[in-house]
């Protein structure tokens, strides 16, 4: 019987190693916790709320009773009133609204027309075709019955009450959406991780006690580990978006530039966060284990597979400190979209304050010293 009294020294031994080390012991009990919270609360493809915008060339009682109508669905949030088209077609470019609902300026003619029998829709929605859950809700409000402003005439096919019109994705391909995403994710992933070993491999295999030794300031530590990240950051970049064009036809309108702004931005981002989380691990494995609470999060928080509109306030305040939330938001806008970073600067603005906020903080936490 000693062979169970071994192994149960053993079992022992790593019951109290484990209790020791808080981290793992925070993921045993954290990771099921935070992953039920997200899929269970967070996540909901029951979408509410979509910010839409409003052009009314009627301006009457009637457009404005078509308008309460379309608002208590609660599918939609009118949050802007555009002038003309085309300001709204820049509202939608630039990311301000999902769609826009057009009411004419002859709305009570076709009202008429179409309690006469006629097949005359009322207004039209233009719709941001790029997130196909989006855009399926929304299309869902082409036949809504508008009982209360139309009687009509019963018959066997009633006419769409809206044409609908779709933008950026008139096939609602799903790899339209995706790719761009799937270009955070990667990013997030990979940047992460690579640099939240990189001190820590240094302690581990004692090269720190060289860097002590030298005049190397802990920022110019800092910048030096981030540099090859940056130029392996952008050749992931160039290969997702490239073969989401060649295999997926993923259409890529926007300006290269603007993309590899963007994408620096991010990747900026995305490695001082992992270089924080190196000067606060011990091990590689401890700087593996925190990785994955930033990983999770980004993924089904930053709008990738599950609509930002769709999720409850407290989730969005979450997403909002993630730089995956404003880095899928810039990417979509500009690959897709055609947008500009100045067309973003709330995006914009975030990633270049983390970016300095993290490198600041990693900078203060790392001491040139074996402690």
């Amino acid at each position: 019987m000693h062979w169970i009294n071994r192994i149960a020294a053993v079992t022992f031994k790593e019951f109290r190693q484990l209790s020791r080390d808080r981290l793992t012991f925070g993921m045993v009990v954290m990771l099921p916790l935070i992953q039920l919270l997200l899929f269970g609360y967070a996540i909901n493809n029951n979408i509410r709320n979509i910010h839409v915008g409003i052009v009314d060339d009627a301006n009457s009682f009637i457009s404005r009773s078509v308008i309460e109508a379309v608002q208590a669905t609660q599918v939609v949030t009118p949050t802007v009133r555009y002038l003309s088209m085309q300001e709204a077609e820049q509202g939608i470019r630039v990311g301000e609204v999902r769609a826009v609902l057009y009411l004419p300026a002859n709305i009570e003619q076709r009202i008429v027309q179409r309690q006469q029998g006629g097949n005359h829709a009322l207004g039209q929605w233009v719709v941001d075709a790029s997130d196909n859950i989006i855009s399926s809700a929304l299309v869902g409000l082409r036949d809504m019955p508008l009982s209360e402003v139309i009687r009509q005439p019963v018959r066997a096919a009633t006419p769409a009450t809206f044409d609908t019109v779709l933008y950026f994705n008139p096939e609602r391909r799903t790899p339209v959406n995706i790719v761009p995403g799937m270009l955070a994710v990667i990013l997030t992933m990979t940047m992460i991780l690579f640099t939240s070993i990189a001190i820590v491999r240094e302690k581990e295999r004692g090269n720190l006690e060289l860097l002590i030794t030298t005049p190397m300031r802990s920022i110019e530590l800092m910048l030096g580990k981030i540099v090859p990240y940056l130029c392996i950051g952008l050749l992931q970049a160039t290969i997702i978006l490239t073969l989401g064009n060649v295999i997926f036809s993923v259409p890529i309108v926007g300006d290269p530039l603007q993309i590899l702004g963007a994408t620096l931005l991010f990747i900026a981002a995305s490695l001082t966060l992992g270089l924080i989380i190196s000067t606060i691990a011990k091990a590689q494995l401890q700087a593996m284990q925190m990785t994955i609470f930033f990983l999770l999060p980004s993924i089904l928080l930053s709008g990738f597979l599950f609509p930002y509109e769709g999720m409850p306030v407290p989730a969005q305040y979450i997403a909002e400190a993630l730089p995956a939330t404003h880095f899928v938001r810039m990417i979509r806008a500009i690959v897709l979209r055609e947008a500009t970073l100045q067309d973003l600067p709330y995006d914009t603005l975030f990633l270049i304050g983390f970016t300095a906020l993290g490198l600041l903080v990693a900078t203060l936490k790392f001491r040139k010293s074996l402690d």
